[in-house]
């Protein structure tokens, strides 16, 4: 990611992506404005974006498939800002792979902070790792393998299993307290560094999508567990190395 972090706002109406591209500019970030998919698609091929603020209501297009084709097919930041606030549409946006989901109206201000915690997640500050540097981590688990510095997953077999930033965000902080009942707000702020709203179900969201990928039945799950009324806990021991 260069010094200066690249961000692709995509709404077909003007003044919002020119509102939006004002205010990140003023915050140090390069904004390129499109209206649709295919302009989004050829930017990402031409001049990746680092991030993407994807609005749902698109003509033409399906806001959820672009989200699904940004995810399967760059590394990127993708934050979806829509006018639908149905708890439904929220859900689906994360499952398709959203990092975080604001609704219109919105303020500046905390997107602003959404798209920095976001690119915090993909690229960790220098001088935070400076001052207090961790080093990599393997992590052993059932037969899966975390490596913190490579960002990957891979099971007993050797084969690699994608992760979106969240889902392996999530993982890592199971994998760092196994066998302790992590509450959704602290998984929310190991994440995604903000508190839970009340009825957010982020975590139980990425939750179920990180189960799909990792247990071996996720309708019964063995490894990651709900603990009604206080959170979820990883139940097999983790091993270094």
């Amino acid at each position: 990611m260069t010094s200066a972090p690249h961000i692709a706002v995509l709404d077909d109406e003007v003044d919002i992506t020119l509102l939006l591209a004002n205010y990140l500019q003023g915050h140090g970030y390069r904004v390129t404005q499109i209206h649709d998919g295919a302009a989004l698609r050829s930017l990402m091929a031409a001049d990746p974006a680092d991030l993407v603020l994807l609005d749902l209501g698109l003509p033409g297009e399906d806001g959820f498939s672009i989200a699904r084709h940004v995810r399967e097919n760059w590394r990127c930041g993708l934050v979806i800002v829509t006018g639908r606030g149905d708890p439904v549409d929220k859900v689906v946006g994360l499952e398709v792979g959203a990092d975080d989901y604001v609704t219109k109206p919105f303020d500046l201000r905390e997107l602003a902070a959404r798209v920095k915690a976001v690119l915090r997640r993909l690229t960790p500050d220098a001088s935070a790792a400076a001052a207090a540097p961790t080093p990599p981590e393997r992590l052993r688990f059932a037969g899966w393998r975390l490596d913190t510095a490579a960002r990957s997953l891979s099971n007993a077999q050797g084969e690699a299993v994608a992760l979106t930033t969240g889902e392996f965000d999530l993982l890592c902080a199971f994998a760092r307290h196994p066998g302790r009942v992590l509450s959704r707000d602290f998984l929310l702020e190991q994440t995604r560094g903000r508190e839970a709203a009340p009825f957010d179900r982020t975590i139980d969201v990425q939750v179920g999508r990180l189960r799909k990928k990792i247990e071996a039945n996720a309708d019964d799950p063995q490894l990651i567990k709900s603990v009604r009324g206080a959170g979820y806990i990883l139940v097999p021991p983790v091993t270094h190395g």
